[in-house]
């Protein structure tokens, strides 16, 4: 195998799992409400941009990142509590509008307490590559694989085996019979924000050690994210996954074989071929599905 393909290659899947994450909040917010979430790649940013702040005023670097993560999941919770909560009865579609909104919200306030600049946050464990097949794999792609990897298992599990998990589940099947058997849909919801923060969260201090983070970088990672989700069929969390990898993967070869310049417009393109097929997504209709 060529040492360039490798080289693409490990770039894509490092990136795609990133998209993953992103497409992880936007399926599970969708089941708990039908919203999207379009304040998810805001999460990403305000991850990354508050690990780097706090980073730089002295902070040991586990606890900036674990802040990072935790300020990203409360305002996750906020953004529903105060947001979405009093607009529930509201159409799906003003739901959406409030996102976006948010989004911009959260854009704004981040440049007013952080400035537009970009910022750098040093790597996990080192920069020194390790060569494979003649291609470089940076520690910092490991992190962002294994945690991904971890990440997934740990949803499975939460899904299957918790009472909260199946809850999540039984609203994403039937809101109202799950009302009905007693189960909180506002707890559900507010969950569902947070974990869906949480995801975003943590992919923003993965992936700001790989590239520089700033006010606007939640902006085009959302959209990527939307559209991994959108390609593995709207509410499918393996679905999202997927479709993170081959948006990743196919901008990677994309950058390498044609130019950077086509490297955004390609998730766009796929979309727009895969639903003209399968209007559905890769993984089918809308239905929840276990994780």
């Amino acid at each position: 195998m060529a040492p360039e393909f490798l080289q693409f290659l490990f770039s894509g899947v490092t990136q795609g799992a990133c998209y993953a994450l992103v497409g992880l909040g936007f399926s599970i917010i969708y089941n708990a409400s039908q919203v999207i979430n379009f304040a998810q790649g805001e999460f990403v940013m305000i991850a990354g941009m508050a690990a780097v702040a706090l980073i730089d005023a002295g902070a040991p670097f586990a606890l900036a990142l674990a802040a990072g993560v935790a300020l990203t999941v409360v305002v996750g919770v906020a953004l529903e509590k105060f947001a979405i909560e009093p607009a529930r009865n509201a159409q799906v579609v003003t739901l959406i509008i409030i996102t976006i909104g948010a989004s911009i919200f959260l854009r704004g306030a981040a440049e007013l307490l952080g400035g537009r600049g970009f910022r750098s946050m040093p790597a996990f464990s080192g920069n020194e590559p390790i060569i494979i097949g003649g291609a470089a794999l940076l520690p910092q792609s490991l992190w962002v694989l294994g945690v991904t990897v971890v990440i997934i298992l740990a949803l499975g599990r939460f899904f299957n085996a918790t009472m909260h998990g199946k809850a999540m589940l039984a609203t994403a099947c039937n809101p109202v019979v799950a009302q009905l058997m007693g189960i909180n849909t506002r707890l559900v919801l507010s969950l569902s924000f947070a974990l869906a923060a949480l995801l975003g969260g943590i992919a923003g201090v993965l992936i700001a050690p790989l590239s520089l983070t700033y006010s606007t970088v939640g902006v085009m990672l959302g959209l990527k994210g939307f559209c991994a989700a959108i390609l593995g069929g709207l509410g499918k969390p393996m679905g999202a996954i997927a479709g993170g990898l081959l948006v990743g993967v196919s901008e990677a070869m994309t950058a390498g074989y044609l130019s950077s310049a086509y490297k955004d417009a390609v998730a766009f393109v796929i979309i727009l071929v895969v639903l003209v097929m399968l209007p559905g997504g890769l993984f089918g209709g809308r239905s929840a599905e276990r994780v």
